[in-house]
């Protein structure tokens, strides 16, 4: 009964709106309840389970040795694929900054939107044309619609070279 009550006085505390919502606030961590509470905590004990279980048996030469071995590498992979997520929910955002930093430049560059051309421009090709400099972004990005340059094309154009060293 004492774990129902945490449980619920959690969730209430970190999900339920706040009674200030509209007022600025600390930032408060983000969760995704069914990876970091669910999927994460199972694959994790379900890894250290299989783990302990496969030891026990890892010097025979049975079924059962066979049987924990293959739960094992199941469970430690599947552990590894859910903690590697944190890098792919990390690219996704560096993606869409990168293609609003573009947006942002060719607008004070240009004084016009970009937010037309992009439905001409694939992800790849944005995510090269921010390594040009100022002088070359607008007539490289006019470039690369007109003849569907490829983002290696169009790094192999750039003149003036502003690599990123924040990528990870």
């Amino acid at each position: 009964m004492a774990g129902v009550f945490f449980i619920q006085s959690f969730l209430s505390t970190h999900f339920a709106p706040s009674p200030m919502a509209n007022q600025p606030t600390k930032n408060k961590p983000m969760f995704y309840p069914w990876h970091h509470f669910v999927l994460l905590p199972a694959a994790f004990v379900l890894a250290l389970y299989s783990i302990r279980r496969y030891v026990s048996v890892s010097g025979d030469d049975t079924e059962d040795s066979r049987l924990w071995f293959t739960v094992m590498l199941l469970a430690v992979v599947g552990l590894g694929v859910l903690v590697m997520l944190r890098q792919h929910y990390a690219l996704r955002l560096q993606d869409r900054l990168i293609r609003l930093e573009v947006r942002q430049r060719y607008f004070e560059l240009t004084g016009q939107s970009l937010r037309p051309l992009e439905m001409q421009l694939e992800l790849s090709q944005i995510l090269a044309l921010r390594f040009a400099g100022d002088a070359e972004l607008a007539d490289l990005t006019q470039a690369a619609i007109r003849e569907k340059l490829s983002s290696k094309d169009i790094q192999a154009r750039i003149q003036d070279f502003q690599f990123d060293h924040l990528r990870v």
